[in-house]
């Protein structure tokens, strides 16, 4: 008896709130086939236990919290070597510029990573793609660790930056995989706290590195161990999670089992392509798509502008507290904890607020997905304050100024991050389903752009007053 149709549609994104019928994507069904009157055509059964979607809620969540970890951990180490830079001018004498590119060649490696791990994991399933990548990942943080000289460092920084961005790129397609449109929302808004906690967590861990008196190699050791457990997780805990993979697994044991040749899974129909037309539907269309809408064009721009902010700041703390009030690096390190902490608070107020808020609005609209246009409010009410934050943080930063007021900006910086990264995320993946982890390739290439000039005139303004 072969197996029933799966009737649920699957995406390969953040959010999607069943808006686009995936039965159109070859990669998640095939082209073709029509399941009623193909009864060799693997799908999933009804409550199928293989589905992700079907799994014990406990399972999920504990999916969502590793993909944060290794998001956590790939942020983590773009910002932490900015509390050593000191010291790696000192030991290999380059300037104060080439000490940026530490942290402007981490970032610039998730612009090419996204091109690579995003289709690979639609051809190949997560579980692979997460397992090769952050094993690669691993081994370049202990090639810094072990550097020699400023090539080393700047060469293993970019090529680290290009496999960390697996878990950036794929983690939210993991989330898309196992949660539904209405629960997917506050898996989201959980997860959103690790693409900015990473960043403002690491100065701190590498500032008290320094301050203990160990060497600047100990804060890549510390990246190299952090690196080394959430590869031992993904190796013994993470499931596949994309549909297509785990129905050819299913029709290859069929096939295994009953002798029957004739079972195939959707993805085994997909027509082959040329490698000019593959290299055009990775590359091209990404770009051609922000061309024709003008409202990704927006949103992407200033997801790269906000995200290119946060860069920043890891160049001007320790401009204010380092310089400006004398803290050593642990200390300057702990002025970043209150973007976190403002996160979270944004948090538990979307949760408490917000999402009820939502959940009314889809069983308002049923069956009609909700317009993407609702998470908009996310953002009007957090940009202005976003834009304060930094008004805030300047208008403070002067040494005879008390500390606590520049510091205290980052909660306001972090609430409003966690809202316009909610919004950013979710009305993208509304947008352009397929296509919309690739378009995220542009945010970490403004953020070089942003930290590249290294702004010299408010540095010396600061240090002078």
């Amino acid at each position: 008896m072969p197996p029933s149709v799966y009737s649920a549609s699957h995406a390969s994104t953040i959010i999607d709130d069943d808006r686009h019928n995936e039965s159109s994507d070859p990669t998640s069904f095939g082209e073709g086939a029509d399941p009623k009157l193909d009864p060799f055509l693997v799908q999933f059964e009804e409550n199928d236990p293989a589905n992700p979607m079907n799994w014990p809620v406990l399972k999920k969540w504990y999916i969502t919290f590793l993909g944060g970890i290794l998001v956590l951990n790939a942020t983590f180490a773009s910002s932490a070597p900015s509390s050593i830079v000191p010291q790696l001018t000192h030991q290999f004498g380059f300037s104060d510029e080439v000490g940026t590119l530490t942290i402007s060649l981490f970032v610039a490696g998730y612009c090419v990573g996204p091109i690579l791990w995003g289709p690979l994991s639609e051809q190949y399933g997560r579980r692979p793609i997460f397992l090769i990548a952050f094993l690669v990942y691993t081994a370049f943080q202990l090639g810094n660790a072990l550097a020699q000289n400023t090539a080393q460092i700047l060469m293993f920084r970019f090529l680290g930056g290009t496999f960390a961005a697996s878990p950036l790129t794929n983690s939210g397609a993991l989330i898309a995989d196992i949660w539904d449109a209405r629960t997917r929302g506050t898996a989201l808004a959980i997860f959103t706290l690790a693409p900015f906690a990473g960043p403002a967590l690491g100065p701190t861990v590498a500032g008290f590195i320094v301050v203990a008196g160990l060497s600047w190699r100990w804060v890549f050791w510390v990246m190299t161990i952090f690196a080394g457990v959430c590869l031992v997780g993904i190796v013994f805990t993470l499931p596949e999670t994309y549909a297509p993979i785990i129905l050819l697994e299913k029709a290859k044991r069929l096939r295994k089992e009953t002798g029957n040749e004739n079972y195939y899974a959707p993805i085994e129909k997909i027509e082959a392509i040329s490698v000019a037309k593959r290299v055009n539907n990775v590359l091209a269309k990404p770009f051609v798509i922000l061309i024709r809408e003008p409202m990704l064009i927006a949103i992407t721009i200033y997801m790269s502008f906000v995200y290119g902010c946060l860069y920043l700041l890891f160049e001007a703390y320790p401009i204010v507290f380092t310089e400006g009030h004398r803290f050593n690096a642990g200390i300057s390190g702990l002025m970043f904890l209150p973007i976190p902490v403002g996160g979270m608070s944004a948090v538990v107020i979307y949760l408490l607020v917000f999402n009820p808020r939502y959940e009314r609005a889809m069983e308002k609209h049923a069956p009609d997905p909700v317009p993407p246009e609702f998470r908009l409010e996310l953002a009007i009410i957090a940009s202005p304050f976003f834009a304060i934050s930094f008004f805030w943080f300047a208008w403070t930063s002067f040494p005879t100024i008390s500390f606590a007021a520049p510091m205290m900006s980052g909660l306001i910086l972090g609430w409003s991050l966690c809202w316009i990264f909610v919004w950013l995320f979710s009305t993208i993946s509304l947008t352009c389903t397929r296509l919309s982890l690739r378009l995220l390739l542009l945010r970490p290439l403004y953020s070089v752009v942003l930290l590249e000039p290294r702004f010299r005139c408010s540095r010396d303004k600061c240090t002078t007053n």
